[in-house]
This record gives structure tokens, C-alpha cells and sequence, in this order.
């Protein structure tokens, strides 16, 4: 669901339209934030950003990201005043893009031994590992199940950050 308030763009092309949705200095790392980092709340998004984002730039971000139809805001059930955030279909199905930017970042610029591991992982199982991870996200964010028995990619990406951290550490 595309944002109403400003129907104006630069133009048709597809690239234009999804830099103008994700092109900002922000909207991408939330996204990585939502998806790898299984951060769902204000805060979580707030506190475990490594880069540091302002909080008044978190709220217009999840804002427009909503707006987009990237993500979806709840209301949570355990407290009245916490929202929940949640990938929508169009936000999983970010996953290749993630991993075609993370590996691209993994060649081209001084990344980290540990925050390139899971692009690694991503790299090398590719679109495979990819629709995997799809469906456990959609599990996760929309409530569809994934196939019965089929292992966690979140997992696997998760043990191999902790283990990058341990052997850095």
C-alpha cells in the first residue's frame, strides 16, 4: 500500500520509486533492525541501533515505513502505550535486497569481520536460504506458518553473529 500523501514522483521509473521509499540515511538500517534483529518495539529499535539514531528520526522513520506499507504497527496487549512493529509482505520481501546491499557492502567497504557474517551466510545460500528466511519472517510478522520441520534461518544467522563476536572477543 503505496503512501497517499505525496502521490508525486519523480518519476515512473521502478529504482526512482524505491529510492524514494528507501533512500533515506535511515529507513533501511530500521528495516535490518526489524528483520535481522528481531527488534519489534520502540525502544528495542532505539537502544540495539548500533549506529546510533536519534529518537525523533526512529518515530518519523517507523512512521513512514508504515506509511509505505513496509511495516505494520499493533498495539500490544501488555501495556497500552507499547506498539509493536511487524514486516509486512512487502517488507519480506526485502530479504534478497538486504542481502544483495549486505554483500555488496561485505566487498566494497571496511566491514567488520563480525557484522559480515550473516551476509555471508545470506551470500552463500542464496535465493534458497532466502525464501527460507522469507517464510519464517511471515511466520514471525504475519502469522503464516512455514513449513513443518524446516530448520531456522534466524537461527543459523544468529549462532554464526555470536560466534564471529566470540572468536573477535
Amino acid at each position: 500500500m503505496p503512501m497517499t500523501d505525496n502521490p508525486v514522483h519523480r518519476s515512473g521509473c521502478p529504482i526512482n520509486l524505491a529510492v524514494e521509499v528507501l533512500g533515506d540515511r535511515w529507513s533501511l538500517v530500521v528495516l535490518r533492525d526489524v528483520m535481522f534483529g528481531d527488534r519489534h518495539y520502540f525502544r528495542e529499535l532505539l537502544t540495539g541501533s548500533q549506529e546510533g539514531i536519534a529518537s525523533n528520526i526512529l518515530a518519523d522513520r517507523l512512521k513512514r515505513l508504515v506509511a509505505h506499507g513496509l511495516l505494520w504497527r499493533a498495539d500490544d496487549a501488555t501495556h497500552r502505550q507499547k506498539i509493536r512493529y511487524s514486516l509486512t509482505e512487502a517488507g519480506v520481501q526485502l530479504v534478497p535486497v538486504m542481502a544483495a546491499l549486505g554483500s555488496w557492502g561485505r566487498r566494497h567497504m571496511p566491514a567488520s569481520h563480525e557484522l559480515s557474517v550473516r551476509a555471508e551466510l545470506l551470500e552463500r545460500g542464496g535465493p534458497e536460504l532466502w525464501a527460507r528466511f522469507m517464510d519464517e519472517l511471515r511466520e514471525q510478522h504475519l502469522g503464516i506458518p512455514r513449513p513443518p520441520g524446516t530448520p531456522s534461518v534466524f537461527a543459523e544467522l544468529q549462532a554464526a553473529y555470536e560466534a564471529a563476536v566470540a572468536q573477535a572477543g
